[in-house]
């Protein structure tokens, strides 16, 4: 896992609290939601918190949001077209 991926996975475990993860186990290609790492919806608005406070990148809706959310490479992949887009 690459440092910036590493970074996210840390913003997102000590965000949600997920207190028996350490990030550098997460695979990054898993699904965050359901059988992967198993997140629920309420896990869903504070990973949009997490990732508005730390990238300054806001989901706009709930479609742009299933495709972020798919992994946290799928994650990392959006907060970087995102950030590049708007020249940050």
């Amino acid at each position: 896992m690459d440092d910036r991926l590493l970074q996210l996975a840390r913003h997102i475990v000590t965000g949600l609290n997920l207190e028996d993860l350490k990030p550098e186990e997460l695979d990054v290609d898993a699904p965050l939601f359901g059988a992967g790492l198993g997140l629920d919806s309420i896990d869903a608005l504070e990973l949009a918190v997490i990732v508005e406070r730390h990238y300054q990148v806001r989901i706009a809706d709930m479609e742009l949001g299933k495709q972020a959310f798919a992994s946290l490479r799928a994650l990392d992949t959006f907060i970087a077209k995102q950030r590049a887009a708007a020249g940050t």
